[in-house]
C-alpha cells in the first residue's frame, strides 16, 4: 500500500467554506486514486483552514498530473472556495494544483499541476 499526502487549503475569504460533501480524486500517469470524501472539519465558515489527509493506493499513480473536485450540495448557497492543494507522493515528489475560485455543486472541477500566475498571491504552501 502506498500512502499519498494531500494538503487542502480553504481560501481565507469570509464564508469559504462549506458543510456539504467534498469529494476529492488524484490523477496519475499511470491511474487514478478512488474518489474520496474529505472529513467535513476541512470547512469552517469564518476563517481560512489548511488541513491533510492521506490516500491510500494499492499502485503507484505515476507524477500527479491532475486532482478532480467535486462538491455535493446538501445546503442552498453553501458554497467553497479552494484555495490550493498540494500533493506529495510516497516517493518525495510534490505537486501543487492552484485553484483560486467557488467550487460549483454538482459539477466536477479538473486541477492542472502548476505554479500561481505572476501577480497573484502565492498561498499553495499548505
Amino acid at each position: 500500500m502506498l500512502t499519498y499526502k494531500v494538503s487542502v487549503k480553504t481560501s481565507s475569504q469570509c464564508f469559504a467554506g462549506t458543510i456539504n460533501s467534498i469529494y476529492l480524486t488524484l490523477v496519475g500517469t499511470e491511474r487514478s486514486s478512488d474518489r474520496t470524501l474529505l472529513d467535513e472539519s476541512f470547512f469552517d465558515h469564518l476563517k481560512e483552514v489548511k488541513n491533510n489527509l492521506d490516500i491510500t493506493v494499492k499502485e503507484e499513480l505515476g507524477d500527479i498530473l491532475l486532482v478532480k473536485l467535486e462538491r455535493e450540495s446538501y445546503f442552498c448557497n453553501d458554497q467553497w472556495n479552494c484555495s490550493c492543494i498540494t500533493v506529495k507522493t510516497p516517493f518525495g515528489k510534490s505537486f501543487e494544483f492552484p485553484c483560486y475560485h467557488w467550487i460549483p455543486e454538482n459539477k466536477e472541477v479538473v486541477l492542472r499541476t502548476g505554479k500561481v500566475a505572476h501577480g497573484l498571491p502565492h498561498e499553495c504552501s499548505v
